[in-house]
C-alpha cells in the first residue's frame, strides 16, 4: 500500500543535474576502488554497470532547454 502517489518507490527516475551526475560518478568510482577482494561479484558488477550507464549519459549531447516565453506586454486587469 502506498502512502501517496509520486513517492520515490513508484520507480520514477530521479532527475539529476549534470553536476550531480558527475559527483555521483566520482563517488561510485571511489566505492568500486574501495571494495574488498571478497566482495560479492554481483555487487561489483552492479557498480561497474552503473558507472558505465552514467558515463554514457554524460557523453550524450546536452539537450537545449526550450526558450521561455516573455510575459505578455500590455496592461494587466
Amino acid at each position: 500500500m502506498r502512502a501517496f502517489d509520486g513517492q520515490h518507490s513508484d520507480r520514477i527516475t530521479i532527475k539529476r543535474t549534470r553536476e550531480q551526475k558527475v559527483l555521483q560518478l566520482q563517488q561510485l568510482k571511489e566505492q568500486l576502488a574501495a571494495l574488498k577482494s571478497h566482495t560479492a561479484p554481483t555487487i561489483r558488477e552492479a557498480l561497474v554497470k552503473r558507472i558505465a550507464d552514467l558515463e554514457a549519459e554524460l557523453r550524450a549531447p546536452v539537450e537545449p532547454r526550450p526558450a521561455r516565453r516573455p510575459p505578455p506586454a500590455g496592461p494587466r486587469r
